[in-house]
């Protein structure tokens, strides 16, 4: 247990004020009945058998944050990271702020903010490999760093930065409540260490002394319909109609002057707007997941095609028809798979604990694709051994060996569509409106059309042509079917483009980015997909047989290659969350790149870890 001082002061300890029994969200402050079987178990927190005697250990806990008090010496940040032994790239409580008005009437409001152990913890239904446990004591979130395997993707659900990703030791950790604290009766280290009385603790819906207010939220703070945080606020001071972030975000905060005086966020844009290129800032943490998707849509498609070619009237697509190729295409489509596959692993912290994605396919997204790809890879290659390689098979009753083959294929072709539905759903994300948009879907299934055709007709062509045989039977059906693919990314970018703009908020300022510091690469991606369309139309419209039609080929698909792939990338790098406001140098995009342009990440005491994974 804690070690409680002597000389502990009063106001270090939780009090016991009367209590109510729902929150503001409706739901219960007990979590559990006291006579429960699951009630008056240990935490066992540092192997300590005890059980605290805290008469609350049962009710929903959480923090209470005045911000008329705040006044940002962030003792509250050193309290938290001396506790927990933190490096200086990470701070599970960090204060922020937002700014308006003018001199002499400028107003600044600081936010600090750690976890909110919520009553809806997205990070818990998130994990794949469910590191995250809500605990009936205290209602507190805990993450087991040792079972986690760094994908990050509690980072991604959770809108409020608590889960932070240590690219050092390739893992999360988060804010966990100070349990051990909680257990002899004292309120979390930030808290006690808080000098203007900002920051308080206790049971939900109970107001601190000398506090007025129990507010759900605060000029900056994320919606609380995600996940319905256990955080409440008190903010009386007169703040300015319009509210900024002083990070890279642009993003500001306006008053609604009509209704009930809430602030909505808008984008803040820059009177010195121009596109650039933004081609360094391309390449991101998550270049293994542009090379990973991109594949395996395309062999998803590729493999359809090739299965189902012959039903349209595609008999070069045939085994019998070309026995050699086929196979060794199969088995192309098999290694390209793999690579991804293995690929993705390299996203990860940990990439040896990547087994241990499969075991959250409840709730979780990640395990779901994860799981998908897994069903469809496995079909693969089993219908790739029944198909190139019979003679191992004829042991087989009569018959036995073409019903399991074609019950493979089968199996591929409806399963590899639900893979990539399980991999659109990983992206639909709350704190994240840039992905959260049924576009994602449409570029994932148009990316599997237009690659995946394409991928077969390239290969096949110059198979064709060196036999002699026509192909003039087989390109326009390809053309075809790539030109669907790319008019469902176009009006899926159309649809999207439209919805983020009028919809507001982080995915306007996800839109406005892409207009400016990604403005040309984002016009390139877009022409490049209309100049494919127009070839693809062109050599649908050709008859001819011969290379110089090939060459065209070439030509488009690697007008369209390159544009899946800025495309995907801009997917990855524009999205904004819906997160708190960061500092001028701590958790500030345009600071952290500074520093790593600059070299200053190779002082650690920056607290901005060099740009390596």
């Amino acid at each position: 247990m804690f070690k409680v001082r002597k000389d502990e002061p009063d106001y270090a300890f939780i009090p016991n004020p009367e209590i109510p029994e729902k929150n503001q969200y409706g739901k219960s402050i007990q979590l559990v009945d006291e006579n429960d079987p699951l009630a008056g178990k240990s935490l066992n927190i540092n192997n300590d058998s005890s059980i605290g005697e805290n008469p609350n250990r049962y009710k929903q806990h959480g923090f209470y944050f005045n911000a008329d008090n705040c006044i940002a010496c962030h003792a509250c940040e050193s309290a938290c990271s001396e506790k927990n032994d933190l490096p200086a790239h990470l701070a599970f409580r960090a204060v922020g702020y937002v700014e308006g008005g003018t001199y002499p009437n400028y107003t600044r409001i600081n936010t600090s903010m750690a976890c909110n152990h919520c009553d809806n913890p997205v990070c818990l239904k998130g994990c794949p490999t469910r590191a995250y446990t809500k605990f009936a004591e205290y209602g507190a979130v805990l993450q087991d760093p040792d079972i986690c395997f760094g994908c990050g993707y509690c980072t991604w659900v959770c809108p409020y930065n608590a889960p932070q990703l240590d690219p050092v030791k390739g893992q999360v950790e988060k804010c966990n409540m100070c349990v051990d604290r909680l257990e002899v009766g004292l309120k979390p280290a930030c808290v006690s260490a808080c000098l203007a009385g900002a920051l308080d603790f206790g049971v939900i819906e109970t107001k601190p002394e000398n506090c007025d207010q129990l507010e759900t939220t605060i000029p900056g703070f994320p919606p609380t319909d995600i996940t319905q945080p256990n955080i409440r606020f008190q903010q009386t001071r007169s703040l300015p109609r319009e509210m900024t972030r002083t990070d890279s975000i642009p993003l500001r905060y306006e008053r609604d002057e009509q209704g009930e005086g809430a602030y909505h966020t808008k984008v803040r844009k820059s009177e010195n707007e121009q596109r650039a290129w933004g081609l360094a800032k391309l390449s991101s943490r998550e270049n293994p997941l542009v090379v990973f998707t991109l594949i395996t849509q395309t062999v998803v498609g590729a493999f359809m095609l090739m299965f189902l070619g012959p039903l349209m009237g595609l008999e070069m697509l045939r085994p019998e028809a070309h026995p050699v190729t086929y196979p060794l295409v199969l088995f192309a489509l098999l290694g390209l798979e793999t690579f991804a596959l293995a690929l993705s692993t390299m996203h990860l912290g940990k990439p040896h604990r990547f087994y241990r994605a499969f075991n959250n396919l409840r709730y979780s997204p990640v395990s779901r694709e994860v799981a998908g790809i897994a069903v469809f890879y496995n079909l693969l290659g089993v219908y790739a051994v029944l198909t190139a390689l019979p003679d191992l098979f004829g042991w087989l009753p009569e018959g036995w060996l073409s019903g399991l083959t074609s019950a493979a294929g089968w199996a591929a072709v409806v399963t590899g569509p639900i893979a990539l539905y399980f991999m659109h759903a990983i992206y639909r994300i709350k704190a994240r409106p840039f992905w959260n948009h049924w576009q994602t879907l449409s570029s994932f299934f148009g990316n599997m059309f237009n690659l995946g055709s394409l991928l077969v007709a390239l290969i096949y062509t110059p198979v064709l042509l060196s036999q002699g045989l026509p192909v003039s039977t087989m390109l326009p059906l390809m053309a075809g079917f790539i030109m669907l693919g790319l008019i469902i990314e176009m009006i899926g970018l159309a649809f999207h483009a439209r919805d983020l703009n009028r919809n507001g908020g982080e995915g306007a300022a996800s839109q406005y980015v892409q207009q400016t510091d990604f403005g040309k690469s984002c016009i390139a991606r877009n022409t490049g997909l209309f100049i494919g369309l127009l070839l693809m139309a062109a050599l649908a419209l050709t008859t001819t047989d011969s290379w110089l039609v090939y060459s065209a080929w070439v030509f488009a698909g690697t007008v369209i290659v390159v544009s899946a792939i800025v495309g995907r990338a801009l997917f990855y790098v524009l999205v904004i969350p819906t997160t708190m406001p960061g500092a001028f140098f701590w958790r500030n995009k345009g600071f952290e790149e500074h520093a790593r342009e600059s070299g200053l990440a190779d002082m650690h005491q920056v607290g901005v870890v060099p740009d390596a994974h």
